[in-house]
C-alpha cells in the first residue's frame, strides 16, 4: 500500500495538469502522445490524473515528447543550486549517514 503525503499528492495533480496542458497545446490526443512516447493511453491518461502509479520512464516519455526532458533534467541538478554547489563535495560519498 503507497501512502502519499498531501504535498506529494497535490504536485502529482499539478505535474498531471502540466501534461495535458502541454499535450494540448501540441495538438496531440492522449492516444497520439501515447503512441509517440510508447506507452499505453491509460497510461498517459494516469499521468495526466496525477496518479503516481506509473513509471517514471513512462513519465520521462511523456516529457520527451513534449520537449521540456531538458528542462526536467536540469530541474534536478544539485548543482543549479547554491546550497548544491556549497556542499558538491558529499556526493562523492558512498553513502550519506544522518
Amino acid at each position: 500500500m503507497r501512502v502519499e503525503s498531501p504535498r506529494t499528492r497535490r504536485d502529482l495533480g499539478a505535474l498531471g495538469a502540466h501534461l495535458a496542458a502541454g499535450r494540448k497545446i501540441h495538438g496531440l490526443t492522449q492516444a497520439e502522445l501515447a503512441e509517440r512516447a510508447g506507452i499505453s493511453r491509460a497510461t498517459v491518461a494516469a499521468l495526466e490524473r496525477g496518479d503516481g502509479g506509473p513509471r517514471l520512464d513512462s513519465f520521462l516519455a511523456v516529457v520527451r515528447v513534449l520537449g521540456a526532458n531538458d528542462a526536467l533534467v536540469a530541474a534536478v541538478d544539485p548543482l543549479a543550486t547554491e546550497y548544491g554547489r556549497a556542499h558538491a563535495g558529499r556526493a562523492d560519498r558512498l553513502r550519506v549517514r544522518s
